[in-house]
């Protein structure tokens, strides 16, 4: 029993989890902006086009005693679009730089570990 408790707080208090934790809570606090950004800068765009903030009254088609609200899936669809525009254009496309420019740095650090002992066997192995 003692065993598995270890374990678990090995697990608890491990990098790995910390590192999850402090991602999603930077991945919660991100939502909220681009909640924000899409209420507060692209809604009022779309507005200023349809008259209204979203779609949900404008597209409705009544069926029998049902209603189909093509309005509110467009709605929903303009959101998704704008949170991943949001999410491309300040997320990945920097993260993408960032690698780029990272690379090179990367290769100039000479050759791994892997590399390093294969050399040594080769050699040892010339004797």
């Amino acid at each position: 029993m003692k065993k598995l408790l270890n374990e678990f707080k090995e697990f608890a208090v491990g990098g790995n989890l910390i590192e999850i934790a402090v991602g999603l809570v930077m991945a919660i606090a991100f939502g909220a902006l681009i909640t924000v950004f899409v209420e507060a800068l692209i809604m009022p765009i779309v507005a200023a086009i349809f008259g209204e903030p979203n779609f949900d009254a404008l597209f409705q088609v009544g069926i029998g005693d049902g209603t189909l609200l093509f309005g509110t899936f467009l709605t929903a669809l303009l959101t998704f679009l704008a949170v991943a525009f949001a999410v491309y254009f300040f997320v990945v496309r920097p993260y993408k730089k960032y690698q780029d420019r990272q690379a090179p740095a990367d290769e100039e650090a000479g050759p791994s570990e892997i590399d390093l002992l294969t050399e040594i066997r080769d050699g040892l192995a010339r004797r």
